[in-house]
């Protein structure tokens, strides 16, 4: 099946399942240490998220990059990572913005049950996001050109 420039495939399946192994890695890393820093080393919650979101987006990219885009085309580290870390950002963005859509209009007053709810909601549309920038944008496939699992 075919969506615009993008083939539905074998591959395009195998592809994305990859990626959602390469997602739940990043999120245990970033939970890890966003435990370590709020409630081991007591730094302040909004500088655990952000230190949090660095490790976990490097963690994101290097397991990507080993397991699921593991043939695109090298452009070099710091343009990659710098792509991938703006795209992340945006992603953060868009997570902020279900965050708040639910949390002020859904589950008002939300109790613990309902921000989790809505913040796996959130990563679980920013998850689509992550994967689609990096497929079609980040390491895109030359037009033409079939590679094995890029």
């Amino acid at each position: 099946m075919k969506i615009g420039s993008m083939t539905i495939d074998k591959k395009f399946i195998m592809q994305f399942g990859s990626y959602l192994i390469v997602g739940v890695i990043a999120t245990i890393v970033e939970w890890i240490f966003f435990y370590l820093f709020a409630n081991v080393m007591y730094i302040n919650t909004y500088v655990s998220v952000a230190l949090a979101f660095i490790i976990s987006t490097f963690a994101n990219w290097l397991a990507g990059r080993l397991l699921t885009f593991r043939h695109a085309e090298h452009r070099g580290i710091v343009k990659e990572l710098a792509s991938i870390y703006g795209a992340s950002v945006i992603g953060l963005l868009l997570n902020e913005l279900i965050m708040w859509v639910f949390l002020s209009f859904i589950f008002k007053n939300a109790n613990a049950t309902q921000n989790m709810v809505a913040k796996m909601i959130a990563t679980g549309l920013v998850f689509f996001w992550n994967f689609f920038i990096r497929k079609l944008v980040i390491y895109k496939e030359p037009a033409g050109e079939k590679k094995g699992n890029s």
